[in-house]
């Protein structure tokens, strides 16, 4: 008695047809998204604090794409506190955004982070601004980050990287939401290369 013939993807192999010449040669790569994370630092050395921060993002799952400059920006909320160091990166994952919102959280607690003062001075801050034009809303996480379109020290540094990227909740780009910003506050550009 001989076996019934496959189908689908085994019936391939069985008439002798490789699978990389039907799916190429990424068959077996997870799927990856693109996702924007702004990040801060006022306490220390602060340029330091973010390149460590981002050697602690890049790993197996996560890929740094694009690099802002650094800028010296004015604190926005607790005003009584050092200027801080932000910048913005475009990174490629294949962690959900829940993965990569813990993936912030651990490098936070690692290099430091005291979340007694909100707004207060930090070692470090990581937020995920966008990922995908994903809109999330859940009681411990919200993306597109839920201030970052009243913001100079998030849009001067994602307009340098991603000019024409789209709020997926507010449907402007972040060249529109930039001249749309109530916010006054001073932004610094200090490095192009960090």
């Amino acid at each position: 008695m001989t076996s019934p013939r496959p189908s689908g993807i085994r019936a391939l192999f069985w008439k002798g047809i490789p699978l990389k010449a039907l799916t190429g040669s990424n068959y077996h790569r997870k799927l990856t998204h693109r996702a924007f994370l702004g990040l801060g630092s006022n306490i220390g050395d602060r340029e330091k604090n973010l390149k460590t921060a981002l050697s602690l993002l890049e790993g197996a799952e996560l890929r740094i794409m694009k690099t802002s400059s650094l800028y010296h920006t004015e604190p926005v909320g607790e005003l009584n506190q050092p200027w801080f160091m932000n910048a913005v990166v475009e990174v490629e994952t294949t962690l959900s955004p829940e993965q990569l919102m813990h993936r912030c959280q651990q490098i936070e607690e690692k290099m430091g982070r005291n979340h007694l003062i909100p707004q207060g001075p930090r070692m470090i801050d990581l937020d995920i601004l966008m990922y995908d034009q994903l809109t999330v809303e859940t009681s411990s996480l919200t993306i597109p980050h839920p201030r970052m379109h009243c913001r100079r020290f998030v849009l001067i540094p994602l307009l340098e990287i991603a000019p024409d990227a789209i709020h997926s909740r507010l449907k402007k780009s972040i060249r529109e939401l930039l001249q749309d910003i109530p916010d006054s506050s001073a932004v610094k550009r200090v490095k192009r290369k960090w």
